[in-house]
């Protein structure tokens, strides 16, 4: 059975393997001429062995020559399992109710359960285990454009590329895609139905990901950056003197001008007032030490709906099948 489930799905498995290669050998190229680019304009105090030494112009000029590289990275959270969804799973039964294979494979000795078992299983293995290869690379690219890219955590994109969140991500998708094929029991709208599925996952995760845990809170004073790159941002207010939250102080207190060419500096002033004043600005946040504990929780969501999806799909086929 394991061998007629690599028969059967070899192109799916050869395509993706072959594009996680060619991932790989881009993310290598883009990374090794990028150590040989900041090697050649970091500054010469630069100690061996560091990329930026706080140089924002090497950063700013890396992140303008791989402005490619980043626009393909920033949709590949999205892109990724919406593919293997629409063509992993979408296809594993609904092309065999479609094409009416099912009436063959499922009269032979082999019974139905054990079928489906042995699919789901290697199948899912090897989307998580693509998942897990994504996640590897991605992770050793990372570091040498750690000042041209966003924070590992305060990014939800990086974020969703890294630690196990891939394979989660894609394994849900399989399993998306999986139950969409035996609703609707052909192809093209069970992978229409999964990537829209895996657009309003990844929506609602990512809007409830703030929950995960009570946000930390921190009050700035004469200043209203926050001191935390890989930090998860949740949200900032201002507080007046007597300590209460203003979603915006009363311009009586401190008025606000807004000039063409001078926006920058007339806010500056303006916040300068209001310190000067008493007014302090709290910040909402995750820490980057909550890391894995955000990982964990919503790989765990993910690998319980897709448990759940694997079971519905299960249990309308053999529904059907009786």
């Amino acid at each position: 059975m394991i061998w007629l489930t690599w028969r059967q799905h070899r192109a799916q498995i050869l395509v993706t393997a072959g594009f996680l290669a060619v991932l790989g050998l881009l993310l290598l190229g883009s990374a090794v001429e990028a150590k040989l680019y900041v090697a050649e304009h970091a500054p010469p105090s630069c100690p061996a062995g560091t990329a930026y030494c706080g140089d924002l112009d090497v950063a700013v000029a890396l992140g303008e020559r791989y402005d490619a590289v980043y626009s393909l990275f920033g949709w590949m959270p999205l892109v990724l399992p919406a593919l293997i969804g629409a063509f992993w799973g979408a296809p594993l039964l609904g092309r065999e109710y479609e094409r009416g294979t099912h009436r063959l494979a499922w009269t032979q000795a082999m019974p139905v359960r054990r079928w489906l078992a042995v699919k789901l299983a290697v199948l899912g293995g090897a989307v998580v285990a693509g998942g897990l290869a994504l996640s590897a690379m991605v992770s050793l690219w990372r570091p040498v454009f750690r000042d041209g890219i966003d924070s590992t955590f305060g990014n939800i994109g990086v974020f969703n590329m890294v630690g196990v969140a891939p394979a989660a991500w894609w394994l849900f998708a399989f399993a998306l895609g999986t139950a969409a094929g035996t609703l609707f029991r052909r192809t093209l709208p069970a992978m229409a139905l999964t990537v829209a599925g895996v657009a309003v996952a990844m929506f609602t995760l990512v809007t409830l990901s703030d929950h995960y845990a009570e946000p930390a809170r921190t009050v700035l004073t004469g200043t209203v950056v926050f001191d935390e790159p890989d930090a998860r941002l949740v949200g900032a207010t201002w507080l007046d003197p007597a300590g209460r939250e203003v979603a915006d102080p009363p311009s009586s207190v401190c008025p606000r001008r807004v000039d063409a060419g001078r926006s920058s500096r007339n806010a500056e002033a303006w916040q300068a007032c209001l310190f000067g004043k008493g007014y302090r600005y709290a910040v909402s946040y995750h820490p980057p030490s909550r890391f894995w504990r955000f990982q964990w929780t919503e790989a765990a969501i993910l690998t319980l709906a897709a448990a759940a999806l694997g079971g519905l799909a299960v249990r309308r086929t053999l529904r059907r099948r009786a």
